[in-house]
This record gives C-alpha cells, sequence and structure tokens, in this order.
C-alpha cells in the first residue's frame, strides 16, 4: 500500500529557489518510499523542471485548488495553499505533509485530529516582516530591498498591507508546535527561527541542481580573462548599482582590463526598469557599456542569457561576486563554485554561514574596499586563486542530490516526533 505525502507550495511555475527545494525534496521523498503528490494553489506545470533543474516532476500527480492561472496574485496564493493541501490529503490519505509555507494556520486541528506528519521547510521565517522586534536590522519588511522595490508604491503598497494584515489569521504561530520536523536552509536562517520560538531547526542545506556539473578540472587561472562574473535576476536587493557605482570604480584603477559580466532574468517590468537603471549608471561612470557579447566593453549586461552561455562565460572569468546582503541560500553561487570559480559574497546571510563558512570555502567582505581588495587578490594572485578553486569544487561536492536524500532521510528517521 502507497505511502502518500503531499508536497505543497504555492506557486510552482517559475524557476526559483523555493521551487527547486520543493522538487528535491519530492525526488527525496520518492526515494526514501513515499509516493509524493505535488499540491498548489493553480495548475502544476512541471514538464519544465528537467531543463531547469534535472529533476523530472511530470511522472508525478499534482493536485491543485482551481485550473485558473493565478500568478498575478502571487503572493496571496500562500494564504490559499491549506486549502490545496487538505485538498489533497481528503483524496490520498496522505500521511505526511512537507511544505516550505507557514501559512497552514486553519490545518492545524485538521492535521492533529488525522495525527498527519509535517514537515515544514522554512528558507527565511516571515513572521520577521511584521515582528517588530526586528524594526533596525534590516529584515523587517519596510527595509528589507526586495520588499521595497516591489511594494514601495502605489498601488503595490496598498495590495502588500492587506496581505501583512491578513498574514496572523493564516500564519501558524510555533511551528515547533504542531510539526514534526522543522528544518531550516542554513545556519544563519535556524538562529533567527531560533530568535523567534526559542529554539533552533534542524539544518538541511539545499542541494545543487542535478543538471548542473561539478567539475573534476577546471581551466587554469592563466588561461582566464581578468573578469568578474555576477548571476541572478536583474533586481535591486541583487546590488548590481552597488558594485557599478561603489566597487567597478576602485576595482578599475588596480586592474585597468577588468570586466564585469551581469547575467540575469530580465522578463517583468520591474526587472527591465532595473535593467535601464544599472545601464545608465554604468555609463554615467565612463564604463563602455554592452547589452551584446559580440561587442567590446567593460560592463556587459546579459539578460536571460542561455545556460551554455552562462557556463562558457564562467569557464573563461576568474572570479564570482555576489553582492546581496542577508541572502538566504544562493543557488547561482552554488553553480559558480561548481565550475570551479571563486566566490566573494557579502558577509552576511545564508551564503557566509553555510556556503562560504566564514571564509573557509571563498572569500567575503563587509563594504566597498573590502571587496575590492578580495577580487585583486583573486584576480592578482595564482597561488590565492587555485586554493579557492579547490575549495568551490570542495564545497560543491557536498551538495549534490544524494548527500540532500540521504541527510532528509536520517532527519526523518531520527529527528521527527
Amino acid at each position: 500500500m502507497s505511502k502518500y505525502a503531499v508536497v505543497g507550495h504555492h506557486y510552482w511555475n517559475r524557476p526559483g529557489g523555493s521551487q527547486f527545494v520543493c522538487a528535491a525534496a519530492t525526488y527525496a521523498l520518492q526515494t526514501i518510499g513515499y509516493t509524493p503528490i505535488l499540491t498548489s494553489v493553480g495548475p502544476i506545470d512541471s514538464g519544465n523542471y528537467y531543463d531547469w533543474f534535472g529533476i523530472d516532476l511530470s511522472k508525478y500527480t499534482s493536485i491543485s485548488l482551481t485550473s485558473l492561472k493565478l500568478r498575478a496574485f502571487g503572493i496571496y496564493l500562500r494564504l490559499l495553499i491549506w486549502r490545496a493541501i487538505k485538498k489533497a490529503i481528503d483524496k490520498y490519505s496522505a500521511q505526511l505533509i512537507f511544505t516550505d509555507e507557514c501559512t497552514y494556520k486553519p490545518l492545524i486541528e485538521y492535521i492533529k485530529n488525522r495525527e498527519i506528519m509535517l514537515v515544514e521547510y522554512i528558507h527565511f521565517p516571515m513572521e520577521i516582516y511584521i515582528d517588530k522586534r526586528f524594526k533596525g536590522t534590516g529584515l523587517y519588511y519596510n527595509e528589507d530591498p526586495y520588499i521595497t522595490e516591489r511594494y514601495s508604491k502605489f498601488p503595490m503598497n496598498i495590495y502588500w498591507q492587506i496581505y501583512v494584515k491578513s498574514l496572523p489569521r493564516y500564519m501558524r504561530e510555533n511551528p515547533f508546535e504542531i510539526s514534526s520536523l522543522v528544518l531550516a536552509n542554513s545556519k544563519w536562517t535556524a538562529e533567527l527561527v531560533k530568535q523567534i520560538h526559542g529554539e533552533p531547526p534542524e539544518i538541511l542545506n539545499p542541494p545543487i541542481p542535478p543538471n548542473i556539473e561539478v567539475v573534476n578540472k577546471t581551466k587554469d587561472w592563466i588561461s582566464r580573462n581578468n573578469s568578474v562574473v555576477m548571476l541572478g535576476r536583474f533586481s535591486e536587493e541583487k546590488r548590481y548599482h552597488w558594485v557599478i557605482d561603489r566597487v567597478l570604480p576602485k576595482l578599475k584603477k588596480e586592474i585597468d582590463d577588468v570586466k564585469l559580466y551581469i547575467l540575469g532574468d530580465a522578463k517583468t517590468k520591474t526587472s527591465l526598469n532595473y535593467l535601464n537603471r544599472i545601464e545608465y549608471l554604468a555609463k554615467k561612470n565612463n564604463f563602455k557599456t554592452s547589452r551584446s557579447l559580440n561587442l567590446e566593453a567593460n560592463v556587459y549586461l546579459i539578460a536571460n542569457a542561455s545556460r551554455s552561455t552562462i557556463k562558457n562565460i564562467m569557464d573563461s572569468s576568474k572570479i564570482f561576486l555576489h553582492a546581496t546582503i542577508n541572502e538566504h541560500w544562493g543557488i547561482a553561487v552554488t553553480e559558480a563554485m561548481a565550475r570551479g570559480l571563486p566566490t566573494v559574497v557579502h558577509k552576511s546571510g545564508g551564503l557566509w554561514s553555510d556556503l562560504i563558512e566564514y571564509g573557509t570555502h571563498g572569500l567575503g567582505y563587509s563594504d566597498p574596499e573590502e571587496a575590492v581588495k578580495a577580487v585583486t587578490k583573486l584576480l592578482t594572485d595564482e597561488k590565492t586563486w587555485n586554493y579557492y578553486s579547490s575549495k568551490s569544487i570542495e564545497k560543491a561536492r557536498s551538495l549534490t542530490i544524494e548527500e540532500f536524500v540521504a541527510k532528509l532521510a536520517v532527519l526523518m528517521s531520527t529527528k521527527m516526533h
């Protein structure tokens, strides 16, 4: 008889970090012995997951609350995911729920009465957005650059305020009181959860997508260009503007032929506006700027780059630079590490605590001067570059999907209650 596990996520149809973790969890649960049921508010287009991440989700059953495509109401879908989860449980008598959502409060008595095991995975504790204890930390909702960029202006500020006011009705209070197992993506996230609820979750780092190869041998330092790569959607919180305005001018004084490649998705009005903004900023700083790889430039802004283009640029560059502050995790950084690129990140968030491990597997910075110093060292010192290249590969090898499955299996067998 099948043991069914509901994997609940509010919106599956984009290649984001949270979607990938749910896909990895689906694969892991099947490996452990469950029959996963993909669950969402709207229809799930699982056919893209193999191309996105190397995980085939098309073979799994999916349940949705409606057949309508509701992307325009993204954050509100979080408030309805509990209904979709209940629908899946009712149909399949599922014994386990795996979800990275915290908005299942209306389901708590139902879960208890049916003695269903619940595993909650926390990317970032959303309670912080409305917990006044975190004002002034840069994490409170009106201090977070991602939230500010998207929801600070009319009418989106009204859209966000209604969501925030609705959260207490749907958001569970203490996950440890209902969940059989609480997981977090990093030590940094776990510490935040502990500050809120008084106890830490178990740590389960996201894996590297299976379609990203961890290289055995990387192209040597002398064969690479003096170029720096950044990867991630064109968005305010990625701080490409900060790099162009505060880091690159100082870096060019140190290394005149340095080039900066920024690769990212730009498929929305917000991201296109940001792309235009940083292009203007680069030109204002007298950097020759191009949106095409065929032209000679100091700064390349490549929107919606193909996987092969990203790979080729990484393999011809010397450094991966990440500028987001308090990044919860970073698939882009793990991809760079898998290619053997030394990484330089801000000394904050899950990247610094778990991926770079406070300087063990890469370099960090707190200000522009420190960033310039770290990048310059890697661009000019072959021995240092070789050391951190090998440390990147070493870390990437510990983050395979097989390691993720094995650790989840151990946690479920030893830590669930």
